[in-house]
């Protein structure tokens, strides 16, 4: 099947994951990694295509050990009460095989998690609305979805989470944590945080409910317009050109695109929102696959619904993934716009989505992004033109509102005309 079949998505699926309640346990992340290229759905068209594969698999005798060890479970394991069935056995064994390969965003979703991948793709899911990620061996929250039950109980980018009712996460992997996290739509799941180097702990106890992934608000604050995209779904482009469009109807020059906290979603809804800003064939992301194919270049379509090139900034913090840092970092080193905020989260790899027929699924990390001037976005994100800290905030003992320094200085920075 060409590439030109799959659906190209970049999200933060695997090592990000968003955190859902559809099944009691169950993966994505949510991260799933949700912050990749994910060209979905790879399909096998029929049983024969399974076994045109097989027949490049290693013969039989290199398996021996695999099949010793299949019969030794069988024989031994005493608690057959509790014995996984052999379709759990072949699952677990191609989960092992996966995992060798040891990339966080390379994974096996027996079918459960696959349904479970594809509903929070889509962009509606039960659960807390958290992107998660073990970064240096810690659960780590990437962002929560704006409005979603973790974001409303106040928990942010960078925290770490060290408990899960009461279970300490420090020596779980990521699917664990998530299992943990997850469970019935109405029940509640407490979270143990440390926040910002404190050795103090916070405690957050969240009813889980349906999440709906929030796209895109408007505002205008002065002369400037702003546009907050929180994630990149299926129809954000024609939303994004909705917004655009009543920035060219206000009549105002000076743009805000806010995707902080927006960890990726769609890559060609990234390239498209780019293509407005951009001249016909600029380079928005390069996708490097190591030698095993010629390098991929996204370029801009050039749309024209702007008459004049506004003068923009981008907001970008820590929870800033994947497509946010494509469009982010095209706009940046094309020379139309500013970045403020705080570095990205850096996660630069495109997967490929295999869908079995059994309804399991294959993630498989296929290529790494680059930006346009061929730097690795995995290596360590976007780095902001103007560098704002967002616990510089102050909260106003009237209103009980914490104030935003980085609008604050995206606003000024607009001002200035720079």
């Amino acid at each position: 099947m060409s590439k030109e079949k799959y659906k190209k998505i970049v999200k933060g699926l695997g090592i990000m994951v968003i955190i859902a309640a559809i099944f009691v346990v169950g993966a994505f992340a949510g991260t799933t990694n949700v912050v990749a290229r994910i060209i979905t759905p790879a399909k096998f068209a029929n049983a024969q295509a399974l076994e045109n594969v097989s027949s490049t698999a290693p013969s039989n005798e290199n398996l021996s050990e695999f099949w010793y060890v299949w019969n030794l479970m069988n024989q031994k394991y005493p608690f057959t009460s509790t014995a996984p069935s052999n379709q759990d056995k072949i699952y677990g064994a191609i989960s092992g095989l996966v995992s060798s390969y040891k990339d966080p965003y390379t994974e096996f979703f027996p079918p459960q998690e696959a349904t479970l991948f594809n509903d929070q793709v889509a962009g509606s899911f039960g659960g807390v609305g958290l992107e998660v990620g073990m970064q240096d061996g810690s659960v780590t929250v990437i962002a929560p979805l704006k409005g979603s039950p973790a974001d409303l109980a106040g928990i942010k980018s960078g925290d770490l989470i060290t408990e899960i009712n009461g279970q300490k996460t420090s020596l779980m992997d990521i699917d664990t944590a998530i299992s943990l996290i997850r469970g019935d739509v109405g029940t509640q799941v407490t979270l143990t945080i440390l926040r910002g180097g404190s050795s103090d702990p916070l405690h957050f106890t969240i009813t889980r409910s349906v999440v709906s992934v929030p796209t895109i608000d408007t505002a205008v604050k002065g002369d400037v317009f702003i546009i907050s995209l929180y994630s990149f779904t299926q129809d954000s482009a024609d939303l994004f050109k909705g917004a655009l469009q009543k920035f060219v109807a206000s009549g105002k020059t000076k743009l805000i695109i806010d995707l902080r906290d927006n960890p990726g979603g769609y890559l060609d809804d990234a390239v498209d929102i780019a293509s407005y800003f951009l001249p016909t064939g600029t380079t928005v992301v390069k996708e490097d696959s190591g030698g095993a194919t010629p390098e991929v270049i996204d370029t801009s379509k050039g749309y024209t619904l702007l008459s004049k090139n506004p003068q923009i900034v981008v907001l970008i913090n820590g929870g800033s993934a994947s497509a946010s840092e494509i469009l982010s970092s095209a706009l940046s080193q094309n020379g139309v716009a500013k970045l403020v905020g705080t570095q990205s989260y850096g996660k630069g790899s495109a997967q490929q989505v295999v869908d079995l027929p059994d309804g399991s699924a294959v993630k498989i990390t296929v290529a790494k992004w680059l930006t346009p001037n061929g730097t690795s976005i995995s290596e360590k994100g976007i780095t902001p033109d103007v560098v704002v800290d967002e616990s510089t905030a102050v909260k106003d003992p009237k209103t009980g509102i914490y104030s935003d320094p980085q609008m604050e200085a995206a606003l000024k920075l607009l001002d200035s005309g720079k």
